[in-house]
């Protein structure tokens, strides 16, 4: 499994984009501003897409993308997300009012997007990889994803905070590789990312110790300014672990 990254800050600038993971060249994992530097090629190949969390900066891709395929593809682009996600997508995005909504162009009987509503802890399979949401805290209603090739296992948190759900969940899996998480703020901004529910290197060193495996890390959704404290701090906070900070462009085998 090939997962290159479009984007993993927690803002926008020269360089910087915001989430979005290809899974082999067919799969989306969010759609956040990284979505933008694909090719039109690159878009149309596309199958599915995977939200975590409604937040703009995870899914404005997305309406930009569907605008990009209408008229390129033949077939629907499979948007998968919680009941919530997609509630607040057809309501506040693809509502005629700030996107059109592609459910129902051209037509409602042959549309260019189908949404696809996902259960928390159920698998489902698409093409050879196994994907299992599960929850997470946020500020939204929020998954993370669990990704099985056959070959190895991937988990990525999306935004979270510390909650013993998302530590149960993958303490309950025989198998994890690689863990992809966010550091968003510094430790000084330890109460905004309490509010914001967001991890800081101190907050994430502490709750990786309730995890039974030791994958190798992928840090992500640092925001824009934080990074050089961020790097600084979590070589103290995450002494120890097999981690990286993530740029845009990485390419993560699993």
């Amino acid at each position: 499994m090939r997962i290159k990254v479009l984007g993993c800050s927690g803002g926008v600038g020269p360089g910087l984009r915001t989430t979005g993971l290809l899974v082999d060249d067919e799969i989306l994992i969010d759609a956040g501003t990284g979505v933008g530097d694909l090719s039109l090629a690159q878009m149309g190949r596309i199958s599915d897409v995977l939200l975590t969390h409604s937040h703009l900066d995870h899914v404005c891709g997305l309406a930009f993308m569907a605008d990009n395929l209408f008229g390129l593809i033949e077939r629907p682009l499979h948007v998968h997300a919680t009941r919530e996600t997609v509630s607040a997508l057809q309501e506040h995005l693809f509502n005629w009012k700030l996107w059109p909504d592609f459910t129902m162009l051209p037509d409602a009987e042959h549309p260019l997007m189908i949404f696809h509503t996902l259960q928390p802890a159920v698998p489902a399979a698409l093409g050879r990889i196994k994907v299992t949401p599960f929850e997470v805290l946020h500020t939204v209603p929020a998954v993370g994803y669990l990704i099985d090739s056959g070959e190895g296992v991937f988990a990525f948190s999306g935004d979270t905070y510390a909650d013993d759900r998302l530590w149960h969940f993958l303490n309950q899996q025989p198998r994890l590789d690689r863990l992809m998480i966010e550091i968003a703020f510094p430790d000084e901004d330890a109460e905004l990312g309490r509010i914001s529910k967001h991890f800081t290197p101190s907050l994430l060193g502490q709750e990786l110790n309730k995890l039974r495996h030791r994958p190798k890390l992928f840090l992500t959704h640092h925001k824009p300014g934080t990074e050089r404290a961020i790097e600084q701090q979590c070589l103290s906070a995450l002494a120890g672990w097999d981690y990286s900070h993530l740029k845009r462009g990485d390419i993560i085998l699993s």
